[in-house]
């Protein structure tokens, strides 16, 4: 069952290219506030792909093209994200996105978290101080590093370097999460945390996941869509 029968993201039409290749066909779905939609099917039909038309992450791909509109509600007012007044700042604070493998910055545990942060203009440490931890506590990750946030953030595990991206994105507060593929990478043990840490989540954001894995689509999601040779078929 979703959180609630408001909806969160209205795709409708949407097609998308890479140069000649096709990857999706007039794609519409619409997310619901505050559940989890998960989209799977097999290899190379175009999921990831799905989320960065969410966050306009793919504009900076040569050759590629989209067409139809996506509508999110942001700050309580339907935003159309590909109008020229959109800021693509702003989109990708309030709709972030964590990636299949870790990726953390070069730089402390801390530092990792509250990047950005300092990117989007805050200097008061203390409120820096009280959001990094609290983004750490709400990626599972807080008990693990409290005495270690100075260290390099590279030296964490497989899982605590995932459960940290989750933190980084957590930290400015964004009304939607984009996982793609978020435990591909990981062994079971790391999953399973991931998994309830998604599943808690959905308290505080809406969130559209990519995942190959049928059995943890069914253990977490919502509501889950299948995608193939880039069609949309509601399950």
């Amino acid at each position: 069952m979703t959180a609630n029968n408001e909806i969160k993201i209205k795709a409708r039409h949407l097609v998308f290219s890479y140069g000649d290749n096709r990857v999706l066909q007039d794609i519409s779905l619409d997310v619901h506030e505050g559940a989890i939609t998960a989209v799977t099917g097999p290899s190379g039909q175009g999921k990831s792909t799905l989320l960065t038309l969410f966050n306009r992450l793919w504009e900076d791909i040569p050759g590629a093209r989209m067409q139809g509109s996506v509508h999110i509600r942001l700050g309580g007012a339907d935003q159309d994200i590909y109008h020229p007044s959109c800021s693509l700042p702003d989109l990708r604070r309030k709709v972030g996105m964590v990636f299949q493998i870790p990726n953390p910055l070069p730089m402390s545990i801390y530092k990792n978290v509250a990047f950005p942060l300092k990117m989007a203009g805050i200097s008061n440490e203390a409120q820096i101080k009280d959001a990094v931890e609290t983004a750490l506590k709400q990626a599972f990750l807080w008990d693990e590093v409290k005495d270690r946030l100075r260290e390099d953030a590279r030296r964490l595990s497989g899982g605590q370097q995932q459960r940290l991206c989750i933190a980084r994105a957590l930290v400015v507060e964004p009304e939607v999460l984009l996982l793609d593929e978020p435990t591909s990478s990981l062994d079971g043990k790391a999953t399973a945390i991931i998994e309830a840490l998604i599943v808690s989540l959905k308290q505080a954001c809406t969130i559209v996941m990519v995942s190959h894995d049928t059995a943890q689509v069914e253990r977490v999601a919502d509501r889950w869509v299948e995608l193939k040779k880039g069609i949309l078929v509601l399950a």
